[in-house]
């Protein structure tokens, strides 16, 4: 009987998407509980079937060939895809929850702090939190960036755009004498690098106010909440939004430090990813209806 799928065996492609994604059979191995001779028994059993070579061997590890990069890609995509199917059926066991991804930062600052008045709004519907800062979102209903929602497939909603401000403690801008932007060029600033978010950074901050770019020494971190919290330690400055931060700038755990400020150039918005549920769609529309 014909197959339904000309494909080489699972197990093979399972292995090479590893090494591939690794760029090592050791790697590989450890990940798939295996040897490194297995590793490298199935992917030659791979090459033979497809008639040419995957891999380049190297003495200090493996490059893809144009033929195994063209593979990976498409394992890749077919492979998030199953992943992001079965953590959809792995959720459906209770539909009336609903599930929403977003950021540390952004559910510490200000996702969570909503949930209260929802609930008391919508007390049947459950909502559980998934806390993602690498930017790979699958399986849930839900899911707030920081963006240009036109770019995405699925339906979205803008939650808010803000104004992005220089802050920091009272006792930096005190010891560095701040008073206008110039003041900001040359001392120690914050920088936030996120796989979620690609974050207005201050190159954009300065030019937004027709100012050169900074030079003054950086202290690059993944994760916004850590970064509010060296600003408050006086470690260096940092950009914030306005709206977002204003429980740190009310109680004056951080301030303002110049009086100009760069309208954001992107909203935080809500993704709605395909099969949401009713409630999700609930949730989705109140949290758009929400203040920034």
């Amino acid at each position: 009987m014909r197959k339904p799928y000309d494909l080489p065996s699972l197990g093979d492609l399972a292995c090479f998407e590893s090494a591939a994604r690794n760029l090592s059979f050791k790697q590989a191995s450890a990940e798939m509980n295996v040897t490194p001779a297995a590793v490298s028994h199935r992917i030659k059993a791979l090459e033979q079937d497809l008639g040419q070579p995957l891999f380049t061997r190297q003495y200090r590890g493996v490059e893809l060939t144009e033929a195994g990069a063209l593979l990976f890609v498409s394992l890749q995509r077919g492979f998030e895809g199953i992943s992001d199917s079965v953590a959809r059926i792995r959720n459906r066991r209770d539909r009336t929850a609903v599930s929403i991804a977003a950021t540390t930062a952004m559910s510490g600052l200000w996702l969570t702090p909503r949930l209260a008045a929802f609930w008391k709004a919508h007390p049947g519907v459950a909502i559980s939190q998934v806390i993602e800062d690498s930017g790979r979102v699958t399986g849930v209903d839900l899911s707030i960036h920081y963006g240009d929602p036109d770019r995405e497939d699925d339906e979205t909603r803008l939650l808010f755009r803000d104004r992005i401000l220089a802050l920091g403690s009272m006792q930096f801008a005190e010891t560095h004498r701040i008073a206008k932007v110039a003041d900001l060029s040359e001392v120690p600033l914050i920088r936030i690098h996120s796989g979620a978010n690609e974050w207005t950074g201050w190159h954009e901050w300065f030019a937004s106010l027709g100012r050169p770019g900074p030079t003054g020494p950086e202290f690059a971190l993944n994760n916004y909440l850590i970064g509010l919290k060296a600003a408050e330690d006086g470690i260096g400055a940092v950009l914030g939004w306005e709206g977002l931060l204003h429980g740190y700038l009310e109680s004056h755990r951080l301030v303002q430090l110049v009086p100009e400020a760069m309208e954001s150039p992107y909203p935080f918005y809500l993704r709605i990813h395909a099969g949401a549920s009713a409630n999700a769609r609930l949730f989705a529309d109140w949290l758009a209806e929400q203040e920034g």
